[in-house]
């Protein structure tokens, strides 16, 4: 079953059974709940949508469209885009919410429904939830067809956001240009190869374009880890580059390779950039409790005080909000900066770590052996079905209640400049694990540690 409904939105396989993968029948159903949530709130509301370029994008947003249209409700379609940049046209366009068509780094076979409000925000908790009460009991009300809303497609949003993005004042363009960078840039054959490029461009960037063609046939795992980004290494060490830029499909993860081909570390991505916002703006910064301490060291250093969201983007910004953050994000690449909108935005974080770059006058490796060297190892335990997962965390909890512990997002423990943080899947019995340290053997030892403990626990 591969058919994952949750309060965020929708995503699944293409193809395949009715309510066991993504189906037109599923894709119409799930429209029409978020239709019907945003018509208790507006009785004219207006949607933005835009896509991803994996092949099943142009079917899905056909029934997307027409749906809405179906309930009264009117439609902006930005058609090929990415994930902030529809972020960022819902409230330019006063529009009532927005639908991301994209399942993010999943395989070209996955597809998925993103919800945004009128902010241009993930939707609530509480929207969610009704959401799918109303999707589970199919009670849609369509508009007559004297009341059909309208559609139209707009393409500028692009240029918009990125001339948003220049225009911020942390941004200087001409430090950028004046450096004369060769970039090469790895979009996975999706929408990033048409707005990196543009947005470099802009900046004086020389780049070489590597799978920029927007075909939607991902040439490699569109997710941007280490070990997916082989293409653009072996590109970098022919030539002489100054960096390598990855997206993901939708372009909300960023991550960096240096000039001599080695990966900058993904969730080194924020901790550069919040390096480079703190020491213009002082302030507090956020991510997630699964996210590398660095951005904790370099945030102190700075005078300023970190928190640890729940894991999830909606978790982070609320944080975010909730202390007045300058920057944050995710350890995944993701760099949120309010000054701009709050979500995940590679394209202001490309601008923000060239801009850090070109004034610290210096390489990509050195840049990134500045920062404190922290190795995170990401493990998991597979229980039986009827094992207590609640329960085993809870014990896990009272074994180290000595230590520093935070529980908003299962149980994370402290241990000097050391943690460890286990969380319960919704949607198979296991826990994940991860643990970081200086050192891989120690975070792995750590890691095991704890594995041990829940052994223990449940034998």
């Amino acid at each position: 079953m591969t058919l994952i409904k949750s309060i965020s939105g929708i995503r699944g396989t293409i193809g395949g059974k009715t309510g066991d993968n993504l189906t037109p029948v599923d894709v119409v159903k799930f429209a029409a709940a978020y239709g019907t949530v945003l018509k208790k709130k507006t009785a004219t509301p207006k949607v933005v949508i835009g896509r991803d370029a994996r092949p099943s994008g142009e079917m899905v947003s056909s029934l997307v469209t027409a749906t809405l249209q179906g309930l009264g409700i009117d439609v902006v379609d930005l058609g090929l885009s990415t994930t902030p940049t529809v972020e960022m046209a819902v409230p330019w366009e006063n529009a009532a919410g927005g639908i991301i068509l994209t399942a993010s780094h999943n395989p070209v076979q996955w597809n998925a429904l993103k919800l945004l409000n009128e902010k241009g925000e993930f939707i609530s908790a509480q929207d969610g939830e009704e959401l799918l009460k109303i999707a589970e009991a199919e009670g849609f009300d369509f508009a007559a067809v004297t009341k059909l809303g309208s559609y139209v497609k707009k393409d500028e949003y692009l240029k918009k956001h990125i001339d948003a993005i220049l225009a911020l004042p942390l941004i200087d363009v001409d430090a950028v240009a004046g450096k004369g960078y060769r970039v090469v840039v790895d979009a996975v054959c999706s929408t990033g190869g048409t707005a990196v490029p543009m947005l470099l461009k802009a900046m004086g960037v020389e780049v070489k374009e590597l799978h920029c063609e927007p075909t939607g046939h991902f040439p490699h795992n569109p997710e941007p880890l280490p070990e997916h980004l082989t293409d653009i290494i072996r590109e970098i060490q022919k030539g002489k580059y100054d960096l390598g830029i990855v997206v993901d499909p939708d372009v909300d993860r960023l991550a960096l390779v240096g000039e001599d081909g080695t990966p900058f570390g993904e969730e080194y991505t924020l901790v550069a950039v919040a390096d480079y916002v703190l020491s213009k703006k002082k302030g507090n910064t956020v991510s997630n409790l699964s996210s590398t301490r660095a951005l904790r060291d370099v945030t102190e250093k700075a005078g300023g005080q970190y928190s640890a969201a729940a894991v999830g983007e909606v978790n982070v910004v609320t944080m975010m909000k909730d202390v007045h953050a300058v920057i944050g994000g995710e350890g995944n690449g993701g760099v949120i900066y309010p000054d701009l909108h709050y979500g995940r935005d590679a394209l202001v974080g490309i601008a923000l770590f060239l801009t850090h770059l070109a004034k610290s006058d210096t390489t990509v490796s050195r840049l990134r052996a500045k920062y404190p060297a922290y190795i995170i190892s990401k493990n998991k335990i597979e229980l039986t079905p009827g094992i207590n997962v609640d329960k085993v965390l809870e014990e896990v909890q009272k074994k180290y209640k000595n230590q520093p512990i935070n529980t908003i997002d299962g149980v994370k423990i402290e241990f000097d400049k050391e943690w460890v943080h286990l969380r319960k899947s919704n949607t198979e019995p296991i826990i994940r694990i991860y643990a970081e340290s200086d050192l891989e053997a120690k975070a792995d030892n750590l890691a095991r540690k704890i594995i041990s403990d829940i052994k223990e626990i449940i034998s």
